[in-house]
């Protein structure tokens, strides 16, 4: 099967190679999926998950590709819940063969049932931003309607997830981000936009929850902004400054079927919007994840016409 692999860390994306590999055989409890979209995370090549097993032993050439869409085509040893033919979406084993490739085994508790008005495309855009957005929002930030959210990055891929739902559920929404991205932040729904580079951010005021996606000096002046018993939740490691009175907490998201039922839904309905930026095919993957220019919204990667 025609694959994306990186084998050098130091390389980053411009290390990936589009290559032939070998079909991957389902293991106990896995499906195989004939992909036919897949979305890719920047992050993925800092994981040491992408370069190394859990006993850290070299598992390169690897193929990255966390979230995708497509069709199951085989069924493992006792695996029960999926089904040959069926539309699924999800998330991989970052440990495991990703999606930017013709074919993937995955542990079927990963995936869940795309709805058939659900286009692959926009199943491979869900499960890192829905997933990660529903679980910091809702399992970790504790969100109550009324409430003021502060969401860093607010026009990206996971920044206008949490922007929607924060919404849907009640909440007062600000978002941030640079001067170019004030009027999709406002599009998606933030009440307010904060310019990172040209406005005061502790001219907010005081805030319930941060959701961070950036890190560094941003989130530790936004650990001054929480109110007493808020929480600052972020995705960029953990974090180097707590609110006074309130709590910080760093995740790493996780597979969940009935969420990812949750977020496709919303989809369905017209909730939730995905935020897709460009769409481009597996022989053209390499190009597209290597852009020459700042790309609003995530890449997928389309694998089967």
């Amino acid at each position: 099967m025609k694959a994306i692999v990186v084998t050098d860390q130091a390389a980053g994306t411009a290390g990936m190679t589009l290559t032939e590999r070998p079909e991957p055989v389902p293991a106990i409890n896995d499906v195989v999926v004939q992909v036919h979209a897949s979305g890719f995370t920047s992050g993925e090549l800092t994981w040491p998950s992408t370069w190394t097993d859990r006993l850290d032993r070299d598992r390169t050439p690897s193929i990255p590709g966390q979230e995708l869409a497509g069709v199951v085509t085989a069924l493992g040893y006792g695996t029960t819940g999926l089904s040959v033919g069926q539309r699924v979406f999800g998330m991989t084993d970052s440990y495991r063969g990703g999606g930017l490739a013709e074919y993937v085994a995955v542990e079927a508790r990963n995936l869940a049932p795309l709805p058939g008005d659900v286009d692959f495309t926009v199943g491979a855009s869900l499960p890192m931003p829905g997933l990660t957005a529903w679980q910091g929002l809702f399992q970790h930030g504790h969100l109550q309607a009324g409430q003021s959210v502060l969401v860093h990055g607010a026009a990206g891929a996971v920044g206008s997830t949490v922007t929607q739902l924060a919404r849907e559920f009640g909440a007062y929404v600000i978002g941030t981000g640079r001067a170019a991205d004030r009027h999709k932040a406002l599009d998606f729904g933030a009440m307010e936009f904060v310019d990172l580079d040209h406005d005061t951010l502790e001219d907010v005021g005081g805030v319930d929850l941060v959701f961070d996606v950036i890190g560094g000096d941003i989130q530790k002046r936004s650990a001054g902004l929480i109110r007493a018993g808020g929480t600052l939740v972020t995705i960029a490691g953990p974090p180097e400054a707590r609110p006074a009175h309130g709590q910080a907490i760093d995740f790493v998201v996780l597979p969940d079927r009935a969420q990812l039922g949750e977020i496709v839904q919303r989809v369905r309905d017209g909730r939730l919007r995905t935020n897709i930026g460009n769409v481009a095919t597996l022989d053209d993957a390499v190009t597209a994840l290597n852009p020459t220019e700042r790309i609003s919204g995530q890449t997928i990667i389309r694998v089967r016409p």
